[in-house]
């Protein structure tokens, strides 16, 4: 801690005035929600009276004052402890030289509108990641600014109270970041404001009206970055887009649960947090009973062959070739329906021609989903009808007025002649109330042929007819389509089966708005088909993804992305960065991961841990699993200090029995599953597959029968276990090679 010398108590004064202020105005922001709660019941009260639109009124402007009073209050709360971590002493060109506290919010003096504190996603703050002491640019609303840095410095406070200061350079950067790297992981992920480096902050800062694609190491920070982009979007577009509008689709629950806090730490909220089956059911309004996914890896994995069939489905329905598939398929369904417009009549009169209705089917509105068209051209019908209705029965009465003209002038005998004009009358009389009651029903009865169709049974329909397979994919031959028919005899749904249903609902029916997000985040973006992103693409009618993976850990590359080329043709105005820096695990263990990295096909550069040193990673020989060993190791590591340990194994079925075995003899496991919650204070106990995008103090490593085999699966699924550390590792089994050492 810093001595209260001259420059600390300067330090500590700023602190303390910088509360003092933010205590006014909660104080003020209290009294305004109580004053605007007071105002709304009174209003309400009034609401009885016939006139009541003053009261209506009045309970709109009081809503608003209560909400802005409510996020003034839940701001302030949210960073009294901590009003800034950081301070720029900062020239702009042409200006006087200023000292900018950096912080989580804004907040300026409402009589000198003078800056006590500056948002770290402001433009201005952005020399703080970025920039070195000196002259230097940065942008503000796509134009350059040029400023000089005279110095930077960082704090650290807690409980509201400053425990020490530091400037920074590129040394002491070095510091602080180590400081921060040594500290304790949590079971859920935290915010990195304080600590944000300069090629993480370049992609938080990458254009937001173009798509970001992210190829990123184990630990590199992938996930945090993301979000942190997510709460900068919305600090800078924020007045063109609602929260709502935003969606992360992480790989499961249980990585839900593990980010559930920081984006309300970045001040953000109602963004919608889903899994792509959730979001893809909830968007088709159906329930799908899918199959788990982890249940095809665990089969390929006990397998122990790793070998993955030559016409592999999963991996074809995750193709663009499926995409052209269901593509063919709307197109046959496009053109059934062309087929049934005819020429509309009113009556006998003819309002439309066919040929009419179909140009505008199949060019005119060929932008629009099919069902969307035959709405939009029932309104044409209703339209014209409407409009050359009037000129059917001008044309009518003036037929009959002349019909009858004749009969009243050319009739001598009376009988005859009384006889004719009542019948034309009464024709006439009987005609055009029927044709204006048809009038109504006209568009309506037109277009009750076009049935609209049910997407599950239509793609249900295409999976297991043979006619229909050999139309759509006259790419296959007879035994792949027979193949194909027989894995969907009985119906089951998979993972896979989900882009095609979306795709095919987006073609027809179009997504509904409710679910029409604008701007897309994807976590894991390896574990994706490209077929998955394509149909994203396509139903959203958006390319803005921010998209990070890491195809080293493409655990499912039996049926996703195992290269980006792709992914970047699909997006052509997205941007590509890497980033090959650890931020997680000491250079001991990650010694060990890029022993493995090194063996993969990817052909993917080795990490780079950040320069911080730890415990050799540890190998302790055990012939079968023992819980005495594992229970010793775990309460040596838990009395080391360390809050999150965890017991990695390969398969669920070992990460059930180990689990059973430990609680039997006295240990406090705790089995992760995708819905469960996570408890640090027990030893949690994970599937390789499930721990990926997770990080934990220490982590100890259990493989028996099976080994990890030296196939591509597995090597990604030791890669990724290897990776969860920060701190400590140890590998339990029989021998090394078990590890593939």
């Amino acid at each position: 801690m810093t001595q209260p010398n001259a420059e600390y108590q300067k330090e500590a004064a700023r602190l303390d005035s910088t509360k003092e202020y933010m205590n006014i105005l909660l104080t003020e922001s209290e009294r305004d929600l109580q004053s605007s709660q007071e105002k709304i019941r009174s209003a309400m009260a009034n609401l009885e009276y016939i006139d009541s639109s003053d009261s209506y009124l009045n309970i709109l402007t009081n809503s608003r004052f209560f909400e802005m009073a409510r996020t003034q209050k839940e701001a302030l709360e949210a960073v009294m402890n901590k009003p800034y971590f950081a301070r720029i002493h900062f020239q702009r060109e042409g200006e006087p030289e200023e000292l900018l506290y950096i912080g989580k919010t804004s907040l300026f003096h409402r009589d000198t509108h003078e800056p006590i504190i500056v948002d770290w996603r402001s433009p201005v703050a952005n020399v703080y990641y970025d920039g070195r002491l000196g002259d230097l640019t940065y942008q503000v609303m796509e134009e350059e600014q040029t400023g000089h840095l005279f110095a930077k410095r960082q704090y650290k406070i807690e409980s509201g109270q400053l425990l020490d200061y530091r400037d920074v350079d590129l040394t002491t950067n070095d510091e602080l970041l180590q400081e921060a790297l040594e500290g304790k992981a949590d079971v859920r992920l935290t915010e990195i404001v304080s600590t944000i480096q300069k090629e993480q902050n370049e992609i938080i800062r990458a254009h937001l009206r173009q798509p970001i694609l992210v190829q990123g190491a184990a630990g590199s920070g992938k996930t945090t970055i993301a979000l942190h982009r997510i709460s900068y979007f919305l600090y800078t577009m924020g007045e063109h887009f609602k929260p709502e509008q935003l969606m992360i689709l992480a790989p499961n629950k249980l990585f839900i649960e593990y980010i559930g806090d920081v984006l309300p730490e970045l001040g953000v909220d109602r963004i919608c947090q889903t899994t792509y089956a959730e979001y893809v059911q909830n968007a088709l309004n159906v329930k799908l009973k899918l199959q788990n996914p982890n249940e095809q890896l665990e089969s390929i994995i006990e397998n122990h062959t790793g070998i993955i069939p030559h016409f592999n489905i999963p991996q074809i329905k995750g193709s663009l070739l499926y995409r052209d598939m269901m593509n063919r398929y709307v197109a046959m369904h496009e053109q059934k329906l062309a087929s049934l417009f005819e020429d509309v009549f009113i009556e006998k009169y003819r309002i439309m021609r066919a040929s009419h209705l179909k140009k505008l089917f199949l060019v005119e509105f060929a932008y629009m989903p099919i069902e969307k068209r035959l709405e939009r051209i029932k309104k044409v019908i209703q339209t014209e009808v409407k409009r050359k209705t009037a000129a059917v029965l001008s044309t009518l009465n003036a037929k009959y007025e002349e019909i009858i003209g004749r009969a009243l002038n050319g009739i001598r005998d009376d009988a005859k002649r009384r006889r004719i004009v009542t019948k034309y009358i009464d024709e006439r009389d009987d005609r055009i109330p029927k044709i204006k009651q048809e009038v109504k029903s006209t568009a309506t009865i037109y277009m009750r042929k076009f049935e609209k169709v049910k997407i599950k049974a239509m793609y249900r329909d295409l999976i297991t007819n043979r006619m229909l397979l050999c139309e759509v994919a006259p790419e296959w031959s007879l035994e792949q389509i027979e193949t194909f028919l027989a894995v969907h005899r009985k119906e089951a749904w998979a993972l896979e089966d989900l882009a095609a249903l979306y795709y095919l609902h987006a073609r027809i029916k179009g997504i509904p708005e409710k679910w029409k997000m604008r701007v897309v985040f994807i976590d894991e973006a390896q574990d994706y088909s490209l077929f998955q992103l394509a149909a994203l693409k396509t139903g959203l009618e958006t390319d803005m993804f921010t998209m990070v993976g890491d195809l080293a850990q493409g655990i499912h590359s039996y049926r996703s992305l195992t290269e980006w080329e792709s992914v970047l043709k699909l997006f052509p105005r997205a941007t590509y960065a890497t980033l090959q820096k650890s931020y997680r695990t000491t250079i001991e263990i990650m010694d060990v991961a890029n022993k493995i990295l090194e063996k993969m096909a990817e052909d993917l550069p080795l990490v780079e841990p950040v320069v911080r040193h730890g415990k050799e990673p540890a190998f302790i020989p055990c012939p079968v699993f023992d819980e005495k060993i594992v229970s010793e190791t775990y309460h040596t590591i838990r009395s080391s200090g360390h809050r999150s340990i965890a017991l990695i194994t390969k398969t669920t079925s070992e990460a059930k029995k180990f689990t059973a075995a430990l609680i039997k003899a006295g240990v406090e496991a705790e089995l992760l599953d995708e819905a469960a919650s996570l408890d640090q204070s027990k030893l949690l106990v994970v599937p390789s597959h499930l721990a990926k995008g997770l990080e934990f103090d220490a982590v100890m490593i259990a493989a028996f029968d099976p080994p990890f085999y030296d196939h591509p699966v597995d090597r990604k699924l030791l890669y990724v276990a290897l990776t969860r550390a920060m701190h400590e590792l140890y590998l339990i089994g029989p021998n090394k090679t078990t590890f593939l050492l």
